[in-house]
């Protein structure tokens, strides 16, 4: 059977305002200038699939214009696959959520929004990525920030969503899911991280990556925020942590094998 080789990318671009703190006093033109620069890493980066949160599609805070089809155009990128979390109309008309980008085809897509509100509601993208004739499900997920509750309530969602989902099309995947995005972590807990281990155990033995290295913030990261979940049947991973001050979140980079 013929062994496809890899490279996941899952980097949160903090509605491409670089490192400024707040989007919304970032020019146009910059804001182009620094998706520019993110689209030259990820073409450095050789990445098969990127999984990109905070992309906004149309916002008056990030220059009113569709971030994910600039970068897809600059980086070249012939896939792509939008899941909006927030949407607010009018005056101040708001636009954003996870993205995916991809050199194969993107066979499905479905978008899940954990609450209702307009602003700031977290969700995640799932994917089904055509490599080679194999479908490879994909999650894009974005957690809460600030309440290890509603994170873990989060998970809860993806995990009995990803069941019925594999009911339904589990035997058409190469492998389980790979999970992926920002998890927001606190400071002195993996709480996330540890409680989806345990929850995706029913597909088998998961790997975290990264183990160790820290994302956040860019400059001088302290917090490990954002990660990948590799599953069962993928082998000979390698993980890197891209140094990067594009975002205050550093990318995350994984390759792997799958046979």
């Amino acid at each position: 059977m013929l062994t496809h080789r890899l490279r996941i990318v899952t980097f949160n671009m903090a509605h491409g305002r670089g490192l400024t703190p707040i989007q919304g006093i970032t020019s146009s033109r910059k804001l182009r200038h620094n998706l520019r620069r993110i689209a030259a890493l990820l073409g450095r980066l050789r990445a098969d699939v990127v999984a990109l949160q905070e992309v906004d599609e149309r916002s008056v805070w990030s220059g009113n214009f569709d971030h994910l089809d600039y970068i897809k155009a600059h980086a070249g990128y012939p896939y792509a696959a939008f899941g909006i979390n927030n949407r607010r109309t009018g005056l101040m008309n708001l636009c954003y959520g996870n993205a995916i980008l991809s050199r194969f085809p993107i066979a499905a897509t479905e978008t899940v929004v954990f609450g209702k509100r307009k602003v700031g509601e977290k969700g995640f993208l799932f994917t089904e990525i055509d490599v080679g004739g194999r479908i490879i499900p994909l999650v894009n997920l974005h957690l809460h920030f600030s309440s290890r509750r509603r994170r873990l309530l989060q998970l809860d969602q993806l995990v009995a969503w990803l069941r019925v989902k594999q009911h339904d099309r589990g035997e058409g995947w190469a492998v389980p899911p790979v999970v992926c995005g920002d998890f927001n972590n606190p400071d002195t807990r993996d709480d996330a991280t540890s409680s989806l281990l345990g929850l995706l155990h029913e597909y088998g033995d998961y790997t975290l990556h990264p183990r160790l290295s820290p994302t956040f913030p860019s400059p001088l990261p302290r917090r490990a925020l954002d990660f990948i979940f590799v599953p069962p049947r993928c082998r000979h991973v390698h993980c890197e942590v891209v140094r990067s001050i594009l975002s205050d979140h550093r990318p995350v980079l994984v390759e792997f094998s799958v046979a």
